[in-house]
């Protein structure tokens, strides 16, 4: 059966032109989303995220595909903000904390900020069952502008061998940087971080 566009009403005619003609490609999630200004500790060396390795692996908090995104696929959030540690099965108590432009923080204490950014659960504590990882991702599509703090602290060792070896990585927007961190007791070693400006 053949149609001719002459025997068309103009609306169904314009909607076939709309749905099937050419249109402009849409943007990447995040890709106007770009981090500038990244400063980290003293000590610490922020790498590119992204070497890889095959197929993703869970709660390692690296991008081991090399797809912009940390931890798909494992049941954790996701978003054009996403901050991710891991620090296997050592029992020490580690926390992650983001703090958005406004100064709102999102801690073990309050898991949300008006801004979008959310953490998922708090390890150990949280039933991490040897795997232990916290993921703080923002939940929107356009995050605040200005400056982000990502901090990891250690706040108990709880018996772990010292120093307690945690990986941070981060994604904004299409990119990812990763950190090995080392966290000992004392005010100098028991916190690392970096900021950066969007």
């Amino acid at each position: 059966m053949r149609f001719s566009s002459a025997r068309l009403p103009p609306f169904v005619l314009a909607a076939l032109t709309s749905a099937c003609g050419p249109s402009a490609p849409a943007a990447a999630p995040g890709a106007n989303v770009v981090a500038k200004n990244l400063s980290a500790s003293e000590g610490v060396v922020v790498t590119a995220g992204c070497t890889p390795t095959g197929p993703e692996l869970c709660f390692n908090a690296n991008d081991d595909n090399c797809n912009g995104i940390i931890d798909e696929g494992c049941g954790v959030g996701t978003g054009v903000l996403q901050f991710t540690i891991a620090w296997g099965d050592s029992p020490a108590d580690v926390d992650l904390t983001v703090m958005d432009p406004k100064g709102a923080r999102v801690t073990k204490g309050s898991r949300s900020s008006p801004s979008g950014l959310q953490l998922e659960k708090n390890c150990p504590d949280d039933g991490c069952h040897q795997q232990n990882t916290e993921n703080v991702y923002f939940d929107g599509a356009e995050p605040l502008r200005g400056r982000y703090v990502v901090e990891v602290r250690l706040v108990d060792p709880r018996n772990a061998e010292l120093p307690v070896k945690v990986h941070l990585s981060a994604r904004v927007g299409s990119r990812t940087w990763a950190m090995d961190l080392a966290l000992s007791p004392g005010q100098a070693n028991d916190k690392q971080g970096f900021s950066f400006e969007l």
